[in-house]
C-alpha cells in the first residue's frame, strides 16, 4: 500500500494528497458503497496531485467511473482544488457523479474560485488592515496561483442541508453545520461506530485558521468557540481531521482548542496595551513571521482580525478609521 493510503476500516480509507504549502498534506477519505466509492474532500489541483490519485486508485482497484460521489466538508482549495478534475475522469468514462457541498460553501465557490471577486479587492482588504501596500500587492497576487490550482471547476455543485442525514458509501451520516474556519463547513458523524469526520474543524497538533475575510461571518471566532462547545457533547470514538493525524482524545483535543484562542485573546490585548494598532502589527506580535510565505501571511493577518473583532464585539476594545486604515485601541 502507498504511503498516502492508510486502512482506517473495511469501507473507509484515508488519502493524504500533497500540497504546495507549508502544511504540505491535506487529508482526504473514501468510502466503499454498493453503488460505489464516495470521495470526501479532494486536494489541490498539482500534477503531484493527479499522480497521488492515480496511485491510490490502482492500489483499490478502482477506476474513476467507481466513484459514486464526491462530499466537500468547505471549499479551500486544498479541499475543493480536484473535485472537477475527478469528476471530469469519471465523465470521460461514461459516469456521471455529483459534487455536493453546503450552501454556504457553494456560494463560497462561486464567490471566491469560478470569479476572481475576492482577488480584485484583496490588496484593499490587506491594506486596510494595515499591511504595507507593497506586500499586500505580493500577498493577493499569490492569490492567482491558488486560484488556477482549482480547474477545472464542477460544472454545478448539488447542496447538502445542515442536520440532515447523507450516505457516505454504506454508512449514514449526519451533517452538522461548523463555521469558524469556513463559514459553511460541514462535520459528518456516523453514530452508530462514533466516527466523525471533522474536516478542519478540529485538528491534532495545529489549530485551525479562524480567519475573517471579506464578505464572511462578521464575527468567526465566537461561532467557532460556539461551535466547539456544542461538539464536545458528541460522543466521538475517532475523529477524522483534514490535517494531521487521527483523534483519539476528542473532548480533550477541543478544550486545547478552545484555550488556545483564550490564550491568544490574551495575546492580541497585550500586543494592543504594547502599542499594536491593526491586524498586521497584532499579527506580528502573535506570529512568528520571519519565515512566512504569502500564503502564510494572508491567513495570519485574516487571524488577527478575527480576534479584534471578537475583542471588539465583546466591548473590550474599540476601532476607528485612521486614514485608509482600520485602527483597534484599548477602551
Amino acid at each position: 500500500m502507498p504511503d498516502s493510503l492508510t486502512r482506517i476500516a473495511d469501507d473507509l480509507y484515508q488519502a493524504q494528497l500533497p500540497l504546495p504549502f507549508a502544511l504540505r498534506i491535506v487529508n482526504c477519505y473514501l468510502l466503499r458503497g454498493r453503488d460505489g466509492w464516495t470521495i470526501v474532500d479532494t486536494g489541490i489541483h498539482t500534477p503531484e496531485g493527479e499522480a497521488t490519485w492515480r496511485s491510490i486508485f490502482a492500489e483499490l482497484q478502482l477506476l474513476p467511473e467507481h466513484i459514486e460521489q464526491i462530499v466537500l466538508t468547505h471549499v479551500h482549495p486544498d479541499h475543493f482544488g480536484m473535485a472537477g478534475w475527478l469528476q471530469a475522469a469519471a465523465a470521460a468514462n461514461g459516469r456521471t457523479i455529483s459534487v455536493k457541498t453546503s450552501p454556504l460553501e457553494q456560494a463560497q465557490a462561486d464567490r471566491v474560485w469560478r470569479s476572481s471577486e475576492l482577488a480584485d479587492n484583496f490588496v484593499a482588504y490587506l491594506a486596510d488592515n494595515g499591511m504595507p501596500l507593497a506586500m499586500a500587492a505580493t500577498v493577493a497576487g499569490r492569490m492567482g496561483d491558488t486560484r488556477a490550482m482549482t480547474f477545472p471547476h464542477p460544472p454545478t455543485i448539488e447542496v447538502i442541508q445542515p442536520a440532515t442525514s447523507i450516505r457516505l458509501g454504506d454508512r449514514l451520516f449526519q451533517t452538522i453545520h461548523a463555521p469558524g474556519h469556513s463559514d459553511g463547513q460541514l462535520l459528518f458523524y456516523d453514530a452508530d461506530d462514533q466516527l466523525l469526520l471533522s474536516g478542519d474543524h478540529v485538528l491534532m497538533k495545529i489549530t485551525p485558521n479562524i480567519g475573517l475575510w471579506r464578505k464572511s461571518d462578521p464575527n468567526p471566532l465566537v461561532h467557532f468557540l460556539e461551535s466547539l462547545h456544542d461538539l464536545a457533547t458528541l460522543e466521538v470514538r475517532l475523529a477524522l481531521p483534514g490535517h494531521k493525524t487521527l483523534i483519539t482524545d476528542w473532548r480533550g483535543r477541543i478544550e486545547e482548542l478552545l484555550q488556545h484562542h483564550y490564550d491568544r485573546l490574551q495575546t492580541t490585548l497585550q500586543a494592543l496595551h504594547a502599542g499594536a494598532t491593526n491586524p498586521y502589527t497584532v499579527s506580528l506580535a502573535i506570529f512568528n513571521t520571519e519565515h512566512f510565505s504569502p500564503h502564510e501571511w494572508r491567513f495570519a493577518l485574516a487571524e488577527a482580525l478575527a480576534h479584534l473583532e471578537y475583542l471588539r464585539q465583546r466591548g473590550e476594545i474599540n476601532r476607528i478609521e485612521n486614514g485608509d486604515v482600520m485602527h483597534y485601541h484599548l477602551l
